[in-house]
């Protein structure tokens, strides 16, 4: 059975970022006269919470600093927005097949993350010409819901804008928390997890896989999970 809809769950089941974002973090710290570093295996676990903002202000206050978490994190963004231009991003893979074989089928594809607008452009058009915004039916950002991750809210606005009842949608998440938000919202769920996500539990019944494929688009969760 097609899906009649396919949603990206986060920039992160687009392109690997989560080591750029790492650096892009320490050298903010570093800018602002913090004496922090983020090791990557802290980093990763601490990825278990979604939301910069909120990482940076628990730190803090487990720290027993006071720290401006506004201006930390758009000294960060900047940060991360030069490595990005001066890098680029490769898509995951199997992502520009299952994006591909979705569009030539008449499937919808939408990107359901609850960051910031300026990241979601910033990896878009880091992973130019592979993947663009023109490939996506819907595109959410934190703006467009009152609670991002992992309330279901940025599923259920996509549901809306796509006109879609949740059956037969499939969403691509990252992280268990998640793919909580999209079992919340009444869809079936793909984990994809990248590197900061591998070897943790996703819900029972979402099939656990490396690669997309056009085998995504056509509902075969048992040959994506073999």
């Amino acid at each position: 059975m097609t899906h009649t809809a396919i949603l990206f769950g986060s920039i992160g089941t687009l392109a690997e970022t989560s080591e750029l974002q790492r650096r892009a973090y320490n050298a903010a710290f570093a800018a602002h006269d913090l004496d922090w570093v983020w090791e990557r295996q802290r980093y990763y676990r601490m990825l278990n919470r979604p939301g910069g903002r909120a990482r940076l202000a628990d730190y803090a206050v487990d720290a027993g600093q006071s720290v401006d978490v506004d201006a930390v994190h758009a000294t960060k963004e900047r940060v991360f927005a030069s490595l990005v231009d001066r890098s680029g991003l490769e898509p995951r893979p199997g992502v520009v097949e299952t994006i591909s074989t979705a569009r030539h089928r008449g499937v919808p594809v939408g990107l359901c993350t609850t960051t910031t607008p300026a990241q979601v452009g910033l990896v878009l058009d880091g992973l130019a010409p592979h993947v663009t915004q023109v490939d996506f039916d819907w595109v959410g950002d934190v703006t467009m819901v009152d609670r991002p991750k992992p309330a279901p809210d940025i599923y259920l606005a996509a549901l809306d804008a796509l006109g879609l009842k949740p059956a037969g949608v499939l969403a691509i998440e990252d992280t268990p928390e998640s793919a909580e938000a999209a079992r919340a919202a009444g869809l079936s769920v793909v984990g994809f997890p990248g590197e900061a996500g591998k070897g943790r539990a996703f819900p029972s019944d979402a099939p656990v896989v490396d690669r997309l494929g056009a085998h995504i688009v056509d509902g075969n969760l048992k040959l994506a999970a073999e």
